[in-house]
């Protein structure tokens, strides 16, 4: 959930918010995805390239001018092929700083959608305070009618509850003539594509709207607070997948892993370890507690701990620490027993 304007990108877990989106997406069937990108352009489009899954097939589109979020998809529409226009296509839309939706929801929303044969379908939250949030209004037959900006709305519209997500399925013909509809008559002067909601309604289609049952999973990430909130809830989620299987977490609430390290089966974790991007563990090892490690490298059943490696090779059946240091590109051979407070440079080339 969040206000029209669009929010810088922020890592989360150790990565960017939206690729966390596209790691949802590539759980469901997708056929091809159109990212919009603006500011930093050309970091994001690196970014996403080099780490998107592999499977996911992205075409990159520019929004030259930021006129809302309308005038994005309008941009994000070119990047589909024409001869996929038909009835049967549909369109789903996300913001890129979603990063708790889950897949099964995504799915959801889309079943939903056909099933009732809609125009549109908004995926929506209940929230005790709906402040800052586009609030859904329903005419008859829980039909929405409209989606109003809290600048905009009446103080009997900001008494409502149910909010937008800014998570949409749209039937892709009638999209883009929704779009050229829309105008910026609105206290922001911009393109809202919540104003599309409206548009489809008045020419006749039905849009309905598809209720969270945890408005957590459509969270924004606004401000530095937010993204805590975020980071917390996606590293519980981490977590959980790891023990489920087979990762040993002495204390979970105190063990923190990116979203990019892998755990082989009967890894033990420490209070206090911090597994910072591409780490691989291997069967068996002990790490902790008090431990830092970034994009290192350890082998079955090796133990380190309190200490630091960055960038590093540990070897099978190794023992790190404590209080040791390996630097990037240092090399801990297998059974190697480093003595206490041993510093591990990288080899002279």
């Amino acid at each position: 959930m969040r206000s029209e304007r669009p929010k810088p990108l922020h890592l989360l877990c150790g990565r960017p918010m939206i690729l966390h989106v596209l790691d949802a997406m590539a759980e469901v069937a997708v056929t091809r995805v159109v990212v919009v990108v603006g500011h930093r352009a050309e970091w994001v489009t690196k970014t996403l390239v080099q780490h998107a899954p592999s499977t996911m097939q992205i075409e990159f589109v520019e929004q030259e001018t930021q006129s809302g979020t309308g005038d994005a998809l309008a941009v994000g529409l070119t990047g589909l092929p024409d001869d996929d226009d038909d009835e049967e296509e549909d369109v789903v839309v996300l913001p890129g700083d979603t990063p708790l939706l889950r897949p099964q929801t995504l799915a959801a929303l889309v079943r939903f959608h056909r099933a009732a044969d809609a125009g549109a379908t908004l995926l929506t939250a209940e929230v005790r305070d709906p402040r800052g949030y586009g609030r859904v209004v329903h005419g008859k037959d829980e039909v929405v009618c409209r989606v109003v900006e809290e600048a905009d709305a009446t103080d009997e519209e900001r008494a409502i509850t149910e909010v937008n997500t800014s998570i949409y399925c749209f039937r892709r013909s009638i999209l883009a003539p929704a779009l050229r509809r829309l105008t910026p008559a609105n206290a922001q002067g911009e393109y809202y594509l919540t104003d599309a909601v409206s548009v489809l309604f008045s020419a006749g289609y039905r849009v309905q709207s598809l209720v969270l049952a945890d408005p957590m999973e459509a969270a924004g990430v606004n401000d530095r607070a937010q993204l805590a909130v975020a980071e917390a809830e996606l590293r519980d989620r981490i977590n959980e997948r790891w023990m489920r299987r087979g990762v040993t977490m002495w204390d979970p609430e105190r063990t923190y892993v990116d979203a990019e390290v892998r755990l082989a089966p009967d890894v033990s974790l420490l209070p206090g370890v911090i597994l910072r991007g591409r780490c691989v563990i291997g069967e068996g090892s002990e790490i902790g507690p008090n431990c830092i490690l970034t994009d290192t490298s350890v082998g079955r059943r090796a133990t380190v701990s309190e200490s630091t490696c960055d960038r590093a090779i540990i070897g099978h059946g190794a023992h790190v620490g404590p209080f040791c240091v390996v630097r990037p590109g240092a090399e801990v051979p297998d059974g190697a027993v480093l003595p206490p407070h041993a510093v591990i440079e990288a080899p002279e080339s």
